[in-house]
């Protein structure tokens, strides 16, 4: 079995910008380049869960979030860096499209993105990381062995008190995608 660095993308690979789906809008952040290729060189396959409600409210097609889905890819392969796989959930229980007017088990903090991943995969969820700018990204920790790195600081100041202080089950904080590839590698503790 693998290790993988499951990665959330608003907040954490790109800069957040709410229901981002066109390419003008889109904005890598510092050091997510030499973060991704240290966790890559390191072994870790490297996927994207992303949950992606804006095609559930109307405010972008399937379509255009591949389009710019495309482009980053492409973007990181230009800078050395493999993402494994991308897995996105576009359900909103309001929507007003009943292909994605559903409740749904995939949509973080809900686990089932990560559970396809692994199985697809074949990732062992003890080697594994979660990286994410909110808690929800982080929910994988609860439910298995995987630990979880919550960074930045576009979650509420609360919640990351309560991962700085510990009283998070396998959560730590770092300050940026970079740190917490540092932290994973063993490059800092």
């Amino acid at each position: 079995m693998t290790k993988a660095v499951f990665l959330d993308r608003d907040g954490t690979i790109n800069v957040e910008k709410n229901y981002l789906h066109r390419i003008e809008d889109f904005e890598f952040l510092p050091g997510v380049f030499e973060a991704l290729q240290l966790l890559q060189s390191e072994g870790y396959l490297l996927i994207v869960i992303t949950n992606q409600s804006g095609i559930g409210r109307g405010y972008y097609t399937v379509e255009e979030f591949n389009k710019l889905n495309d482009w980053m890819l492409d973007q990181l392969q230009m800078n050395g860096v493999r993402i494994t796989d991308v897995f996105f959930c576009p359900h909103n229980v309001n929507s007003t499209d009943a292909r994605y007017q559903i409740s749904c088990h995939c949509r973080k903090p809900e686990i089932g993105l990560y559970e396809s991943a692994v199985q697809k995969y074949h990732i062992n969820l003890e080697r594994s990381w979660s990286v994410g700018d909110r808690i929800r990204d982080c929910a994988i920790s609860s439910k298995s062995k995987c630990r979880s790195i919550l960074i930045g600081r576009n979650e509420r100041a609360e919640e990351i008190d309560k991962v700085k202080s510990g009283m998070v089950q396998n959560v730590s904080y770092a300050d940026h995608l970079l740190d917490a590839a540092k932290r994973i590698t063993g490059f800092i503790e």
